[in-house]
């Protein structure tokens, strides 16, 4: 039986819990926009774009380098991949920045001493080694990222459903973008650290991906990806748990959270095709 509650008495786990949980308010929003305006492949990017900002500032400041390092590599490659994807009109811009800006974070890595490790820390995150203050930073990164949308959201939500009606309505586009995209880099910078670069697509586009098979309208698909957000996290830190003490099968917290978030869409999935077929009767 797996234990829901003891273990987060624990001050690590409970660090990490109150992590995740931040996390899943701002995959509750952002990710929604994401889902709406298909920018999954631009997020993809971004996480990628994000990691030479990691090992930059991990160099010149050790651990407490890794967020501000992040964040710069962040935004700049928000209004740059905005900029080139809207003058290009494809996705092969995103590609190539996705490609260019990783390798250039392996050759960096590459040349610390026992640079795997330091690898397989940026890439998978150490979500039960955050610290108090770390997670005051990702709490205040996820705030700046969910009221950037906020700000925002009609406007997003309208370029979502009418692209050319939103430029023809006056909307400034190219900032709507930069700061639909700004928002996604912040979500990483401030996922990154605890779930890893790798890792942290899962927790933003997957709970909105389940919440959008599961509502009709938008405001309930929100409410629906943060409590889907929420129960991953709870359910894949307990199951990471329960493997690694209970069964000694060493599971990666951060992976076990992802896997589970994918469990639950899957699960989604099975529960959208038996209401269509509920609705379908009636």
């Amino acid at each position: 039986m797996i234990d829901l509650v003891n273990p987060f008495a624990l001050p690590f786990m409970a660090r990490a819990l109150v992590t995740l949980l931040v996390l899943a308010v701002a995959a509750g929003t952002v990710g929604v926009i994401v889902n709406l305006r298909r920018l999954e492949f631009m997020s993809d990017g971004l996480t990628h774009a994000v990691f030479p900002g990691l090992v930059i500032g991990f160099i010149a400041a050790g651990s407490p380098g890794l967020l501000p390092g992040a964040l710069v590599a962040a935004l700049i490659s928000a209004v740059l991949l905005s900029l080139l994807s809207r003058r290009s009109g494809d996705q092969n811009v995103i590609a190539i920045v996705l490609t260019s800006f990783f390798s250039l974070g392996i050759v960096v890595v590459s040349t610390m001493d026992g640079y795997s490790g330091q690898l397989t820390e940026m890439l998978f995150g150490r979500l039960l080694s955050v610290t108090d203050a770390q997670a005051v930073i990702t709490a205040v990164l996820v705030a700046a990222a969910v009221l950037l949308v906020a700000l925002t959201w009609r406007k997003q939500v309208f370029r979502a459903f009418d692209r050319s009606g939103s430029a023809a309505a006056g909307i400034r586009t190219t900032w709507l973008d930069i700061a639909a995209n700004g928002a996604v880099a912040m979500f990483v910078v401030a996922a990154a650290a605890a779930v890893g670069t790798l890792l942290v697509l899962a927790v933003l586009i997957v709970p909105a991906a389940s919440a959008r098979l599961l509502t009709r309208t938008i405001a309930p698909a929100v409410v629906v990806a943060t409590v889907i957000a929420a129960l991953g996290s709870w359910l894949g830190l307990s199951l990471s748990w329960h493997l690694s003490i209970e069964l000694d099968v060493q599971a990666a917290p951060g992976a076990t959270v992802a896997l589970t978030l994918v469990a639950l869409y899957a699960l989604a999935v099975v529960a959208s095709l038996l209401l269509s077929k509920i609705r379908r009767v009636r």
